[in-house]
């Protein structure tokens, strides 16, 4: 197995968030084996009849087409030319999770782990390398990405609000009826991006995963981003994006999972795919 770096924990997130539960028990393994639904304050209200309309679906392929026109119209996705003919940036919920799944330490994974920490109130632990320091250079330049004037023209939070609670509407409906958690697994060669806790065995711990991480539903594809697999049980209310939800797959179909972070229980290994 690989050595995990062991340092002592950075403070974990804000005293207040979005969701309704105290911040320090949505991070904590203990929510994790035993979740409840989440919800973002406002955010059904706000959109009402997108879920009205989407109550009547009975195919998961025309709720995800549902989804994308609402958004396309209600953020006006595909405006118009200016006067000049050429086409303002338009901050979109899309384009980030495309440039997420090049680079999450990108200005528009700042971005996005800025929305976890404004909604669920969880810092995050590493972005470009580990944050264990408000006043440090990772630090710094998170809040400087975060805070890019090029991503927050047009509600870009509130694109994500939608898309988290149409998420989680999906899993309940269609893709995890009846279920409580998801199997999910997670590559890596360099485990730096997070904390381990507690070792609970020769090959499981707690861990504290950043506050958004990227998984998968399969270990052959977690293989191909490194040789150490994280499996972990990743209870429903943490996913933000789950495989098969978007009709345009900004992730590039690798089966990919956004998962909000916090102290799991996981099980780490080798995974050797077979001949």
């Amino acid at each position: 197995m690989m050595d995990i770096p062991d340092n002592s924990p950075a403070p974990i997130g804000h005293s207040t968030n979005m969701v309704g539960l105290p911040t320090g028990l949505l991070a904590s393994a203990a929510f994790n084996d035993d979740p409840v639904p989440l919800r973002i304050s406002g955010t059904r209200e706000a959109h009402r009849g997108l879920f009205i309309r989407l109550a009547e679906v009975t195919e998961a392929f025309e709720a995800s087409r549902i989804f994308q026109d609402y958004m396309t119209v209600a953020f006006g996705l595909e405006g118009p030319p200016e006067p000049s003919g050429t086409r303002r940036y338009r901050a979109n919920y899309l384009r980030l999770l495309k440039d997420w799944g090049f680079d999450s330490n990108s200005p528009a994974g700042a971005v996005l782990k800025g929305w976890v920490e404004s909604r669920f109130g969880l810092f995050p632990s590493f972005h470009k390398e580990p944050i264990r320091r408000f006043n440090s250079h990772a630090w710094i330049t998170y809040i400087e990405e975060k805070m890019s004037s090029r991503f927050h023209n047009n509600a870009i939070n509130m694109q994500l609000d939608l898309l988290y609670e149409f998420c989680q509407w999906m899993l309940a409906r269609f893709h995890a009826v009846g279920r409580r958690h998801l199997t999910l697994f997670r590559g890596s060669n360099d485990l730096r991006e997070h904390q381990l806790l507690q070792a609970l065995g020769s090959r499981e711990a707690l861990l504290r995963l950043n506050n958004l991480v990227s998984f998968t539903s399969s270990p052959e594809v977690a293989d191909e981003f490194g040789d150490t697999i994280i499996e972990a049980e990743v209870p429903l209310p943490k996913i933000l994006l789950c495989n098969d939800l978007l009709i345009s797959r900004p992730l590039r179909g690798e089966a990919e999972y956004l998962v909000i972070g916090g102290d799991y229980r996981v099980k780490m290994s080798y995974w050797r795919k077979s001949k």
